[in-house]
């Protein structure tokens, strides 16, 4: 089987308190552990999302509104949706299993997760993973509909004239979705 669950995979939770929250993944453990014999990976994600900035907002609101709250959790494969983006951030040495153990050493790991997401989001690079997933695949839809219906009304139109015009011999019966080229 290809691995394909990598370091530096850009991830969407799918269960538990991060549901639909974005993570990159840090470290894959495909065989399992001793305490968890399973497929499973360590991620750090994005537990609140930066705030949309606007032109006249003040340096300190940017500021504020540019701040990102980080999560490090340990997640089954199952409960990850792998995506094409990688994201080019180094967290190997800020977070490492052994992190887990205890929350000072979580907590502390989370700070410098979330220096490192900020700094990556100020450089403006990666910008699909410090966005919301729902208004991103709201407006991809109404994109791809939008092309799609764009891409259709003109063969249906065409149908339509040839039907008015009386160039269907069988007029009892509607035009076939094979008459309409797509």
């Amino acid at each position: 089987m290809v691995k394909f669950l990598k370091p530096n995979k850009a991830v969407v939770l799918l269960q538990g308190r991060y549901a639909g929250r974005k993570a990159v993944i840090v470290k894959s453990f495909d065989d399992g552990t001793r305490d968890r014999p399973y497929g499973h990976c360590l991620v750090a994600g994005i537990a609140k999302y930066p705030a949309k900035v606007i032109r006249k907002d003040s340096a300190k609101k940017t500021a504020k509104k540019s701040r990102v709250k980080a999560f490090i959790k340990l997640v089954n494969y199952s409960h990850l949706m792998p995506t094409r983006y990688t994201l080019d951030v180094d967290l190997k040495d800020v977070i490492t299993p052994d992190v887990l153990q205890t929350k000072d050493k979580k907590v502390t790991a989370a700070k410098e997760t979330k220096k490192k997401l900020e700094e990556r989001f100020k450089t403006g690079k990666n910008r699909w993973f410090f966005s919301k997933l729902s208004r991103e695949l709201d407006s991809q839809l109404v994109e791809e509909e939008q092309r799609e219906c764009t891409r259709l009304i003109p063969a249906v139109a065409a149908a339509v004239d040839k039907t008015e015009l009386g160039l269907v011999e069988d007029m009892q019966s509607p035009v076939a979705l094979e008459d309409i080229p797509l």
